[in-house]
């Protein structure tokens, strides 16, 4: 309500203003039955001949002494209308839009998302590896140097410690990105006595130029196996499993000796091109097998470095980079699509 202070106002002007309030209050309890009515509305007080307009042609014959107060009721009802208006239009546009909704058809799917191919087999190792009894351990990505580097054997002079390979967040002490998920194993073995059958996957960062090959973040899932009378002879067991597993039951593998310095001894595994059914290809480089892990038996120094008797216990492990798995099963060429988030790449994936 307009609140004038009436005294000595010329008695014209007191009724005027009271005609405003009376057309306002009018505005606030106007319902609508339908569009149709809101156009109505609109056109009684806004159109040509409307009310407002009508004041207007009242303001001008107003003494000037008065043309203040009355000039702002009329602004105030015109500003009112127009508010009224749109929030009638808005709510009759939202009913209608729920009433063309038919609530008995079917969903669209055309659009539904997918996982990313890094998730789809990291998620498939994972239910692989617990079929057989492997439980799933998770560390922090930013790491000190005795889990990442000391606790697992590595010297102090060993390449993996210099900047030009390892992301360094502090030195003295040395805080860093891990370069590998070995030091969730470190720490699952401080915190847990034998038997151990623990699986780590996880992001990894390591200093190196981005190619088709190689990535500075990539994903690992790392493998850890402690118990009495643990034989080399079971991880071959183990990775031939998963190998069927992932790859089909024609599958074969091979070990090539390597070096880990936490592993001893240590080996390579390849896999049997599933391009060329091991026949020799330009993915295998014509040798008929494709690298897919790095494993070996779990060396006693690292053992004793956890606190676990390495007299009575023994162990496996094997390490494996979750994007050259999935290069390897979808035949991607390129390490860079994955983090590329190009739709076109990612939509041959939906249907996993």
């Amino acid at each position: 309500m307009l609140i004038c202070n009436w005294y000595g106002k010329d008695i014209q002007i007191i009724i005027m203003i009271e005609q405003v309030e009376i057309l306002l209050k009018e505005v606030e309890l106007f319902k609508p039955n339908s569009k149709d009515d809101i156009e109505n509305f609109r056109l009684k007080f806004l159109g040509k001949k409307g009310k407002v307009n009508n004041l207007f042609e009242v303001f001008k014959s107003i003494p000037s002494e008065n043309k203040k107060e009355f000039g702002q009721a009329i602004n105030t009802l015109k500003k009112n209308v127009k508010i009224k208006i749109d929030c009638l239009k808005q709510s009759f546009l939202t009913v209608q839009n729920v009433e063309n909704i038919d609530t008995t058809k079917p969903l669209r799917l055309d659009s539904i998302g997918s996982k990313h191919p890094i998730s789809l087999i990291k998620s498939q190792i994972i239910d692989i590896f617990n079929r057989i009894g492997f439980n799933l351990s998770e560390g922090p990505e930013i790491e000190d140097d005795w889990h990442n580097f000391t606790a697992l054997n590595l010297p102090k002079e060993h390449p993996a410690r210099d900047m030009q390979d390892t992301f360094f967040i502090e030195t003295d002490p040395d805080i860093l990105l891990r370069t590998h998920t070995s030091p969730v194993q470190i720490r699952h073995m401080e915190n847990n006595l034998p038997p151990i059958r623990t699986l780590s996957p996880g992001r990894v960062y390591r200093n190196e130029a981005i190619s088709a090959r190689a990535h500075c973040i990539f994903h690992q899932v790392e493998g850890l196996y402690i118990d009495e009378n643990v034989s080399f002879a079971d991880l071959k067991q183990c990775l031939l499993y998963f190998a069927k597993e992932m790859f089909g039951d024609k599958t074969k593998i091979r070990l090539r000796p390597s070096y880990f310095p936490f592993t001893e001894p240590s080996a390579e595994v390849d896999v049997s091109c599933n391009i060329c059914d091991a026949k020799g290809c330009n993915v295998c480089k014509y040798t008929g097998y494709l690298e897919i892990l790095g494993c070996g038996m779990v060396d006693p120094n690292v053992l004793e470095n956890c606190g676990i008797d390495s007299k009575k216990y023994s162990g496996y492990a094997f390490g494996m980079g979750i994007e050259r798995i999935a290069m390897l099963k979808y035949g991607v060429k390129d390490l860079r699509l994955f983090y590329e988030n190009d739709i076109r790449f990612l939509k041959q994936f939906s249907s996993l």
